[in-house]
């Protein structure tokens, strides 16, 4: 046998066998009590799936690992566990890279290759470690459709994604799909209530991912800080003087971000953004499949700038945006890796409003909380953007105790002033208590102006009552 035909037939068996670099993971996380965000929940066991990289690393999800106390990792048909840590983390895109201790443990393990984004209708195997068993699965499938979807991870924000009927079950998690020898996505998350539907993170996405730490640091993907709507109406394309065509969309608007607001306006049409023209739906030809032109802008790294066409006032003119990550909407998402904030003051516990605090109402928790705080959270910053508070900060809960013996308000309300103050961010309330001495606390409510008065010195002599009778080591987290 022939050197050449030696080496490609070693190549083509270890080719074979990427299941040998596929990991299985097990953690140990605990996540804060929003509700009694001074406390931590019970300590979780999880499992998911990883595999090797190159830089011996492993990649996983970002909610295989988030919270993690510990993490352990076992190799293919190796009983022993090793001591992982997480090195880079993404929760936008629910990736992370994973460091292992001993590096004994990358003994005799190829990294996988990243290969492209798949056809739809191609057909790819998932790997990983499901629930349900101990050794390793594959499963089958076709990709069904690529398309912009919601990444459940982080709430908030959308990438795009690769749907496929291979069944992506708990456990799969982090684990690699496979094509041709080469990964072409992680298998991230399943859709509820549908059967044989699951999504992996397709190779543009790793890529941006893999890019952006590569100064040590990962910052996520930016925004250009617009909405854009579908610019159908043929007799309104008249009024604006577009071309006969069906391209361009409309910038319905603008975000508050310094950059989107200098350079773009609202009835600006979008004609291009970087090198793909925009339909008139919002959409562009993305690797051969019709998506969101939101996947163009998540093309660029943060502080990068994307160039576009832009029809304005009859005429085509070109801009170069900078794009950024957006960071003011945060708390409309879950949030990870840093703890809640708070402050108690005579038994009344503060803290910013959350998604993470709206989840502790319960698995229906939209049909619970009121209308004001639902409509702060997720809705104000679009339509009355002048009126953003920049933390809104809810009551989350009364500890019973003789300061507030009279208070009929018992948690789970909007704060809108203290003692005249607007609360803006949680400092707001410290401040506006601190000036009251004496006397009485005014404390105004949300949506309907209910009030309710705390006396100013029994609040501070409630203080280290409060902290040691409900075991809290402090009186805030700022």
């Amino acid at each position: 046998m022939g050197l050449a035909l030696w080496i490609a037939l070693i190549a083509s068996l270890s080719a074979a066998d990427p299941e040998k670099s596929v990991v299985q993971i097990f953690t140990f996380s605990q996540q804060p009590d929003w509700s009694a965000p001074w406390r931590m929940e019970g300590l979780r066991r999880g499992s998911g799936s990883g595999f090797v990289v190159k830089g011996k690393r492993i990649m996983t999800n970002a909610h295989v690992v988030s919270w993690a106390r510990q993490i352990l990792v076992r190799r293919y048909q190796d009983p022993r566990p090793f001591l992982a840590r997480v090195a880079f983390i993404g929760h936008d895109c629910d990736i992370a890279l994973l460091e292992v201790e001993d590096e004994r443990f990358f003994a005799g393990l190829d990294p996988l290759e990243l290969g492209d984004l798949p056809k739809v209708r191609s057909t790819v195997v998932t790997y990983g470690y499901p629930a349900g068993g101990e050794q390793i699965s594959y499963t089958r499938g076709v990709v069904s459709r690529i398309e912009i979807q919601t990444y459940v991870h982080i709430a908030n924000r959308s990438l795009l994604a690769v749907q496929t009927d291979a069944a992506i079950n708990p456990g799969n998690s982090g684990g690699p799909v496979i094509q041709d020898d080469k990964v072409v996505g992680v298998a991230f998350m399943g859709a509820q209530g549908l059967e044989n539907t699951g999504f992996f993170i397709p190779p543009n996405i790793i890529r941006h991912f893999l890019k952006d730490i590569e100064d040590g640091r990962y910052d996520g993907f930016p925004s250009p800080g617009v909405r854009i709507t579908p610019l159908h109406n043929f007799a309104y394309r008249q009024y604006l003087q577009l071309p006969l065509n069906e391209l361009g969309a409309r910038i319905d608007g603008i975000q508050a971000q310094e950059e989107s607001e200098r350079l773009l306006f609202e009835d600006d049409v979008l004609l291009q953004a970087g090198p793909y023209p925009v339909g008139s739906d919002g959409t562009i030809l993305y690797e051969g499949n019709r998506v969101h032109v939101m996947a163009a802008f998540h093309e660029i790294q943060n502080g990068e700038s994307i160039r576009l066409k832009i029809w304005r006032k009859g005429k085509e003119v070109e801009v170069a945006l900078p794009l950024y990550v957006q960071k003011r909407d945060i708390a409309a998402g879950n949030q990870y890796d840093v703890l809640p904030r708070y402050f108690i003051h005579g038994g009344l516990v503060f803290t910013p409003l959350s998604l993470d605090y709206l989840k502790t109402f319960g698995r229906n928790w939209s049909d619970e909380v009121g209308a004001e705080m639902a409509y702060e959270l997720f809705y104000r910053r679009h339509e009355l953007p002048n009126t953003v508070r920049p933390e809104p900060v809810v009551l989350a809960v009364v500890l019973a105790d003789p300061a507030n013996a009279s208070f009929n308000v018992k948690g789970g309300v909007m704060v809108d002033r203290i003692n005249g103050v607007r609360i803006e961010k949680l400092e707001d309330v410290i401040s506006a208590f601190e000036k009251v001495k004496t006397g009485q606390h005014l404390i105004e409510f949300l949506p309907k102006g209910t009030f309710e008065c705390l006396d100013a010195e029994a609040a501070v002599q409630a203080a280290p009552r409060v902290l040691k009778n409900y075991g809290i080591p402090e009186d805030r987290r700022l």
